[in-house]
């Protein structure tokens, strides 16, 4: 394999792997916080079409998450509401969110199709993108993808080493001993189901910004449902989503650089590789129970009322 091949490979895997990223680490802090949303994919989709309609109307990348952000802890908000303070159910919940975005996001994008709009450009560092080797791998992407490492440097420094964190996988843990100790379950909860919107829908913004600069119907493709099981396949720790989102992300890039690579396989078994990669990764985790309950919150997805 050549330098160049191999720079190719190593940096459409980054790029790929971001969107996974930020979905992931958004649901984990979701999950710790033991509230499950279903709803990623969904939240993905209004935030790829919020960034993309801001982004080609004003030609402002900086807004266009912002309003992707916000469209999509809309939707989180929504989600709070009907299973936290109305204990609706969150598997079915989480369902109907992702039913609801796919629909939205077709009817609102209908006449956005074919529009041109501004992509996210690399970060401009002259001095080290000129590195040999070394520039072209690691100095050469866009803010959005360094935004993705300060994401999981700050949610693995929050978990581990803040009393806020502590509080969240307390509430994780058990919402009844929390609340019986003075903790605002509610108000934590809450603000972990709208951090997980918040950072879906910059992973929706980088799909239609970024990774495919077009709004296309549908254009998330499963990579919500990936998320999901990121987090599972990473038993809920930030470092293995990052390693997860990272092997799924080089999956999807075989695909396109698999003629390069000599290997003369047909092209849609290719593009089914990282959806099989999920389903195999899942079944091997879950072969051992104790793996997959290592630290999985013990009240994920149980509903909790401090009046109940």
């Amino acid at each position: 394999m050549s330098s160049d091949l191999f720079i190719a490979i190593f940096t459409s895997t980054i790029v790929a792997a971001t969107p996974l990223v930020y979905a992931a680490l958004g649901e984990l802090v979701v999950e710790r916080a033991g509230v499950l949303n279903l709803g990623v994919e969904g939240m993905m989709l209004i935030g790829a079409l919020a960034a993309f309609a801001v982004n080609a109307s004003t030609g402002h990348t900086g807004l266009a998450y912002m309003a992707a952000a916000l469209a999509a802890a809309l939707l989180a908000l929504l989600f709070a509401i009907l299973t936290l303070s109305l204990q609706a159910n969150q598997v079915a919940t989480g369902l109907a969110l992702t039913l609801f975005g796919l629909g939205l996001s077709a009817f609102l994008g209908r006449n956005l199709a074919g529009m041109p709009a501004v992509t996210l450009q690399p970060l401009a560092l002259p001095w080290l993108r000129d590195l040999p080797l070394i520039g072209p791998l690691l100095f050469r992407f866009d803010a959005a993808v360094y935004g993705s490492l300060l994401l999981y440097w700050a949610i693995s420094h929050f978990l581990r080493n803040t009393r806020a964190g502590l509080r969240l996988r307390a509430v994780g843990e058990s919402a009844t001993v929390a609340h019986s100790l003075g903790q605002p379950v509610m108000r934590i909860r809450y603000a972990a189901t709208l951090f997980g919107g918040l950072t879906s829908g910059l992973a929706g913004a980088y799909l239609s910004t970024a990774l495919t600069p077009m709004w296309v119907e549908g254009m998330s493709s499963g990579r919500g449902w990936i998320a999901l099981a990121l987090v599972v396949f990473a038993t809920w720790r930030p470092a293995r989503v990052l390693l997860g989102a990272y092997l799924f992300g080089g999956m999807t890039v075989l695909q396109l650089h698999s003629q390069a690579l000599g290997l003369h396989v047909p092209s849609e078994a290719l593009s089914m590789l990282p959806y099989i990669a999920t389903i195999v990764v899942l079944v091997l985790i879950c072969r051992n129970p104790k793996t997959i309950l290592l630290n999985q919150p013990a009240s994920l997805g149980r509903n909790f009322h401090p009046d109940a």
